[in-house]
């Protein structure tokens, strides 16, 4: 494989930030070599824990659930937006994610938030409003992820951006890191491309990642 490997990914630890009324993740060992003879962690956390995605049921119950989704609404093509530079709490609005190309299948809003990671400055991010989502609905993405704790307000209301986006039977990544990189390659002209894989829970609501993206060729020119 061809190209620069960068992981999107935040590392999955005990008392890591959560969205708030989430269960709290906790790792620690079960069994360790001197006691049992092999090392085996003990996971206790939730669906959306680190960087996840989610399914439309996590909106709706007659929504589908993640395992019903199609495994290319979590691969391929992927253009990053730059929505850095904005403040707390600041709405992303569709003059601020600017012209997305029409069907683009995955669609990554980089608004910088990942460096408050592990600090109370991290929900207070920015989001996307209900117009920013529709707009990318139209465009035809069916993947979206941002470097944030959600893509709506947290907390939030009534989760609008989700009710879009979800509504269109699309996929949310959340929680994503080092979009910094992604916003360099693609400004010099390289394609972009990003795994979403998530752990294959029957039935959920969403589940963990290890987002990875791949810095690949030069994008020929028109």
């Amino acid at each position: 494989m061809s190209g620069e490997l960068v992981d999107l990914s935040v590392p999955l630890t005990t008392g890591m930030p959560v969205y708030p009324g989430d269960p709290e993740v906790s790792v620690e060992p079960a069994l360790t070599t001197g006691r049992d003879g092999v090392n085996v962690l003990r996971l206790h956390l939730g669906s959306q824990s680190g960087t996840h995605v989610d399914a439309p049921y996590h909106v709706d119950d007659t929504l589908p659930r993640l395992d019903a989704l199609p495994l290319d609404r979590f691969a391929g093509p992927a253009v990053v937006v730059d929505a850095r530079g904005l403040g707390p709490r600041a709405a992303i609005t569709p003059e601020r994610l600017g012209a997305v190309p029409a069907g683009a299948p995955i669609v990554l809003v980089a608004t910088g938030w990942s460096a408050h990671w592990g600090s109370e400055a991290y929900q207070a991010h920015p989001y996307l409003t209900e117009e920013a989502a529709e707009l990318l609905v139209a465009a035809g993405t069916r993947t979206v992820g941002i470097d944030a704790l959600s893509v709506d307000p947290t907390p939030a209301a009534d989760f609008p951006a989700h009710r879009v986006l979800c509504g269109a039977h699309a996929v949310i990544a959340e929680n994503l890191t080092g979009l910094d990189r992604l916003l360099e390659a693609q400004a010099a002209g390289l394609a972009v491309e990003v795994w979403l894989m998530p752990i294959r829970l029957g039935g959920a609501d969403g589940a963990p990642v290890r987002a990875v993206a791949r810095v690949g060729q030069r994008v020929p020119q028109e």
